[in-house]
């Protein structure tokens, strides 16, 4: 199983869930204080809203690709590094309610990428430092050093790059990941 995941943050959660129930014709999978994700079987879609500011316009939290295991993530991770991205990778981590493990990339627009499983559901809903959000991360698990942001995303050496977002010649790059916090 595997879909494409698209996270926007909504200034009204409860008309958003309303209308997208509409949209897709089913509830979301799951709904917490301040957030609300849909499982759509057909378009193979996991579409995750994350209430943010009154009055703001929709906007793009972050986009993600939703995978079965731990196994291929571990496989997109080597694939992402193989074709020059910069990787950053977080594993038992808390995001969006659930226990990840994912890697993350950025695009030229600095879009933030997931490929990502979720492993079991979490009583919190945790954040990223690939999003600029709290590491909520118990005391006892280490923090990540030199982690990505869409801020300062890290080149690699001889790696051309657009904007500072590495990409590797003739590999086609999205233009245009677990959910804010």
């Amino acid at each position: 199983m595997s879909r494409v995941q698209l996270a926007l943050n909504v200034a009204d959660l409860e008309a958003s869930v309303a209308f997208y129930s509409r949209l897709f014709g089913v509830e979301p999978a799951k709904r917490r204080p301040g957030y609300a994700n849909f499982a759509v079987t057909e378009p193979p879609l996991k579409l995750v809203l994350i209430e943010g500011e009154p009055g703001q316009a929709t906007r793009l939290d972050h986009l993600g690709v939703e995978v079965a295991s731990t196994g291929a993530v571990t496989a997109a991770t080597g694939r992402l590094k193989d074709a020059g991205l910069a990787t950053f990778e977080e594993n038992d981590t808390s995001c969006c309610y659930a226990l990840q493990d994912k890697v993350w990339v950025h695009g030229p627009g600095k879009e933030p990428w997931e490929v990502y499983v979720v492993k079991a559901d979490a009583a919190e809903r945790g954040g990223s430092p690939a999003l600029g959000t709290p590491d909520t991360r118990p005391a006892d698990r280490p923090k990540a050093e030199g982690v990505p942001t869409a801020e300062g995303v890290p080149t690699a050496e001889g790696v051309p790059t657009a904007e500072g977002v590495p990409t590797a010649e003739g590999v086609p790059t999205a233009t245009g990941c677990g959910c804010g916090g």
